[in-house]
């Protein structure tokens, strides 16, 4: 954004601080009612023929700006993706705790990517980490959405979970 001495343009069109055109003048014609007034002059769209440029209080202006920003980045909402990994052989108790894990990062509004890892010769079973997963997905179907089915990539079968809205 050029302010002041920094606008090159012959002529310009511009606004007073209430938003009223005060007309199409010279460029220096403007920047002198600006500092007439104590205020800047902001070229705010150059793209336009004549430019259009405001007078303003810029630092103040910038100011605004960014608490407006930073507001903005506050009520954002950051969105992680959790993995738990597990292998098809396993254990109902360990399957309970690792869901037990995947109802937690639900809740705090995370996603959640369920990693079946297959070593060695048991990608030749596929079907084991499948139903591996179906019994998994049945303990936190209340917790959760399948957003990406299961899908094999590698040696890993994968499935992507997200909260329940």
């Amino acid at each position: 954004m050029q302010i002041n001495e920094e606008i090159k343009d012959k002529e310009v069109r511009v606004i007073d601080t209430n938003g009223e055109q005060l007309g199409i003048m010279s460029s220096k014609q403007a920047l002198e009612i600006a500092m007439e007034r104590e205020l800047d002059l902001v070229k705010i769209a150059p793209q336009a023929k004549p430019p259009v440029c405001k007078i303003m209080d810029y630092g103040k202006f910038t100011f605004e700006q960014s608490k407006r920003e930073k507001e903005a980045r506050k009520n954002q909402k950051v969105i992680n993706v959790k993995e738990i990994r597990f292998s098809p052989k396993i254990e109902e108790h360990d399957l309970n705790v690792k869901a037990k894990n995947a109802q937690k990062f639900l809740n705090d509004g995370n996603k959640v990517k369920v990693t079946i890892r297959f070593r060695g010769r048991e990608i030749d079973h596929v079907a084991y980490g499948e139903k591996a997963l179906e019994r998994f997905y049945e303990i936190i179907k209340d917790h959760c959405v399948i957003e990406k089915p299961a899908k094999l990539e590698g040696k890993n079968l994968s499935l992507t979970l997200s909260p329940k809205q």
